[in-house]
């Protein structure tokens, strides 16, 4: 079976080595560089502490207190383009405690194997940087503490039991974080990963598989028999192939709509800033959570990652967006005064849906078209598992159970 990956980051270049491995003939076609959009900049970790989806009770009145705040964790940029103002609109109906505990725990089942399924890739021979240090989400003021609390009976279910922190306890938890958190959740089990390197590994690795992949090649458009999608028409010429997966991220709703299946895709815009060598000596990945920052410490650099810009597909930096990022580390971090080695700042899009939950499934009523989409901030956490998903659904027409809460049809049937 012949199968074409339209995109090249975590998400494509992940299913593209699991259908390698499975017997597919398989050509990965990307318009920029492999795992230079979305995966390049995030915030590095299996963040399975962090899954729960960005629809939650009190965001919709905290977006519109934080709407004149440019410089906000969350901003709303105001627009009446009909297609954004439906998508926030539906966004606000899934800010209910019942769909965000339905929504967390629809993706705590879908990553339930993830740290498995990434020691089995090292196993067999992908090589990149990871690191087994858990995560401590550190909370300066109480109320946001027990926001989390909320929802902790949840990760409990799946195993993932955090330990609490009050006053010097957080700080003889990590010595860098100052007296202004009084609060933290150590979770020992979460993972961080370099995201170059991952990409990296797997393109290396899909290379060795015979897995064909072309870098600055956009699609065009697709070439159709009935409803079958038989191939693209590239820059580069024609690729045909028996089954067609979109793993474009936030371009993948632009390639559903012009196959005549609209998928609600929008852009969330994040940044983040890498200092080499780490300003501090930080132990412990964290999450400043009132700032709602990660700062993650890997080989040779530290990485600072953060806010969430709902507006177009500009991929423009924000000065005012990067310094609240940098001003959230020096106001949490011993140490951190105006730091030395930083990088260039890095803003990218996430591809985001109105109920917070990935898009994984094939793309009815087109039969052999899928589409791995809508992971938002977690590409990289559920990279591993989407790859599994979309494998058995190509190369045996069965899903697992957990698919259907993240079934392209979820929106058609609105």
């Amino acid at each position: 079976m012949r199968t074409i990956v339209v995109g090249a980051g975590a998400v494509g270049l992940a299913a593209a080595y699991r259908l390698a491995k499975a017997g597919c003939e398989v050509t990965v076609l990307d318009a920029r560089s492999a795992g230079s959009a979305a995966s390049h900049g995030n915030a590095a970790k299996i963040a399975l502490a962090e899954s729960g989806p960005v629809p939650a009770p009190g965001v919709i009145l905290q977006s519109i207190k934080w709407m004149l705040k440019p410089d906000s964790p969350l901003y709303v940029k105001p627009s009446l383009n009909p297609a954004f103002v439906k998508f926030m609109l539906t966004m606000a109906r899934h800010c209910t405690t019942r769909d965000f505990r339905a929504g967390l725990e629809t993706t705590l089942r879908l990553a339930e194997g993830t740290m498995d399924l990434l020691d089995d890739w090292t196993r067999d021979g992908v090589a990149f940087e990871m690191h087994k240090a858990g995560v401590l989400l550190a909370f300066e003021t109480r109320e946001r503490y027990e926001e989390q609390l909320a929802s902790l009976d949840i990760f409990e279910h799946f195993g993932m039991v955090a330990e609490h922190l009050h006053g010097d306890a957080v700080q003889a938890k990590e010595p860098v974080l100052n007296s202004r958190i009084r609060h933290g959740l150590f979770f020992p089990d979460d993972r961080q990963i370099e995201p170059d390197s991952l990409t990296q590994g797997l393109l290396k690795r899909c290379t060795e598989l015979g897995v064909e992949i072309h870098e600055h090649t956009p699609v065009r458009r697709f070439l159709r028999r009935g409803d079958a999608v038989t191939g693209v028409v590239t820059d580069k010429g024609e690729y045909t192939g028996d089954t067609l997966l979109l793993t474009g991220g936030v371009w993948t709703a632009r390639m559903a709509a012009q196959l005549g299946v609209p998928l609600p895709i929008r852009p969330g815009k994040g940044y983040s800033v890498d200092y080499s060598p780490s300003p501090v000596p930080l132990r412990i990945p964290l999450t400043l959570e009132d700032a709602r920052v990660a700062v993650t410490p890997l080989n040779g650099f530290l990485r600072l990652a953060g806010t969430m810009e709902f507006g177009g597909l500009e991929e423009n930096i924000n000065p005012r967006r990067v310094a609240a990022i940098k001003q959230a580390a020096a106001d949490s971090l011993t140490g951190w005064d105006n730091p030395p080695g930083e990088a260039r700042p890095w803003a990218g899009l996430r591809p985001m849906t109105p109920d917070g939950l990935p898009i994984i499934g094939r793309l009815d009523p087109l039969p052999n078209v899928y589409v791995a989409s809508g992971h938002g901030m977690l590409g990289l956490t559920l990279a591993p598992a989407t790859a599994e998903i979309v494998t058995e659904a190509i190369t045996t027409h069965r899903l697992p159970p957990v698919a259907e809460a993240v079934s392209p049809r979820r929106f058609s049937r609105r």
